[in-house]
């Protein structure tokens, strides 16, 4: 779900953007786990043989969704040496369920993420969707001076069974 501009957020000098998981603070550090629903790619030979190389994944990763092909060939040599620019989204400006941006006045996008199941994403981004207009009213109103506004915890997103974690309240 975006909630407002984003592209102030992305570094110039990066190839590849991708949002996280999980975010460790460090927006180059390749131990980020990557969530590849939302990635913002320029297009250039780097950017075109990452992409020949993760579809070859597949084959040396059978049956693996392409997010955890990604995870596991960020790492390899052949990435490394392309001088590919990896750089993973901050949280607090493009959070998720797994790790929700905690300051409404920064976030630009929300996944649902660690998310199993079509309707129980829709039922919880309708949540997100009505904090969002509760933080703005606020806001309009000027009902709170520096109101950062909080997400309601996901009611039907509380289990990770990909990661095996329990939603941290």
């Amino acid at each position: 779900m975006w909630f407002r501009d984003p592209f102030s957020q992305f570094d110039k000098d990066a190839d590849f953007h991708v949002s996280c998981d999980f975010f460790n603070g460090n927006p180059f550090d390749l131990r980020n786990l990557p969530n590849t629903g939302f990635s913002y790619v320029k297009s250039n030979e780097k950017t075109i043989q990452l992409y020949k190389f993760w579809y070859n994944s597949s084959i040396t990763y059978p049956g693996i969704h392409d997010q955890d092909a990604f995870n596991k060939i960020k790492f390899d040599p052949f990435i490394q040496h392309l001088g590919l620019r990896i750089r993973f989204f901050d949280t607090a400006y493009f959070g998720g369920f797994c790790q929700p941006s905690r300051d409404l006045n920064k976030v630009c996008t929300m996944h649902a993420n660690c998310c199993v199941g079509l309707e129980n994403k829709v039922h919880d981004i309708g949540i997100m969707l009505d904090d969002w207009q509760k933080y703005v009213k606020s806001i309009v109103n000027q009902t709170t001076e520096g109101h950062k506004g909080s997400w309601t915890v996901p009611q039907l997103c509380r289990w990770n069974r990909r990661l095996g974690l329990e939603w941290i309240r």
